[in-house]
């Protein structure tokens, strides 16, 4: 799944609540990077998917600036067949996808393809480092 736009590689994924099956997930547009650990949401994205505020956390954002956002689970990600669980950061306008579920999930960027795909070294199981 590959979706282009300005150098950046976005990909397509399926965002729901993992404590409830019965509020429909939602498929976002996330861009993923690496040089992020969490994965970030918008604000609506977490209304609509009813996910409760757990804690606050603080973070440090690219700019250097740090500021206090909520920390929201636990999300259910979903990348073709692939999927983990995770909380989610509330911050921004478009979702983040960072290295802690592409980790998890084994997904690997392919720069010259600008897209995110599984790992050609475990196509049909993720691998794990434990």
């Amino acid at each position: 799944m590959k979706l282009k736009t300005m150098g950046h590689i976005y990909t397509e994924i399926s965002l729901g609540n993992a404590a409830s099956t019965e509020i429909e997930p939602v498929t976002v547009k996330a861009l993923a990077d690496t040089g992020a650990l969490m994965l970030c949401i918008p604000e609506h994205i977490a209304v609509q998917l009813c996910l409760e505020t757990t804690e606050s956390r603080e973070v440090t954002l690219a700019d250097g600036k740090c500021a206090s956002v909520p920390y929201v689970g636990s999300v259910n990600v979903r990348f073709g067949k692939r999927q983990c669980f995770v909380g989610a950061l509330v911050l921004g306008t478009e979702v983040l996808l960072g290295a802690v579920p592409m980790e998890d999930m084994d997904l690997v960027l392919n720069p010259a393809r600008r897209e995110v795909t599984v790992d050609p070294a475990s196509p049909n199981m993720p691998r794990a480092r434990a």
